[in-house]
């Protein structure tokens, strides 16, 4: 199983990144849509971006259209609904599988090391979180009721770790 900065993801404009580039952060992945009950979740994310990047938390967002057809736009469409709705300034990236034959590597591993309720792997809805500590393991996941800001006090945690 390789580390999470062994992966790379395709960037929302496009651009291919590996997540190398966030070695020694702390990550907060989240599955994500713009039609969902729990899309006013992306205030909670900002905010918990504005509060922690300085210390090193990044907050990584993949777009999946999976549930419900809750994210079916272009990802010019979903870029521009996140800037003019939420001011949305953490990474971005393209729309990705969560679940199924076309999983995406990066959701694939979280659920593997993370799994959920009952050792289910499945992601079951939008706004599903996992927090990575610096050294790339999975230190949680959080199911998508579970509101941003309550995570702090394990960020906070996480972040003192070096």
């Amino acid at each position: 199983m390789p580390l999470i900065y062994e992966l790379s993801a395709k960037r929302i404009d496009g651009s291919a990144s590996s997540l190398d580039v966030y070695r020694g952060k702390v990550l907060l992945i989240v599955n994500v849509a713009s039609h969902c009950g729990f899309t006013y979740q992306y205030a909670g994310l900002q905010s918990l971006h504005q509060k922690y990047a300085d210390q090193g938390l990044a907050i990584l967002g993949f777009p999946c259209n999976q549930f419900g057809n809750q994210e079916p736009g272009s990802e010019e469409e979903i870029r521009n609904f996140c800037s003019l709705k939420y001011d949305v300034s953490f990474d971005m990236f393209s729309k990705v599988d969560v679940n199924g034959a076309n999983t995406h590597p990066v959701f694939a591993y979280l659920k593997k090391t993370a799994p959920g309720l009952l050792g289910l792997q499945g992601i079951k809805w939008n706004f599903t979180k996992f927090l990575v500590g610096r050294d790339g393991q999975v230190l949680k996941r959080y199911s998508p009721t579970t509101k941003p800001e309550s995570l702090e006090e394990d960020i906070q945690k996480a972040l003192q770790e070096k």
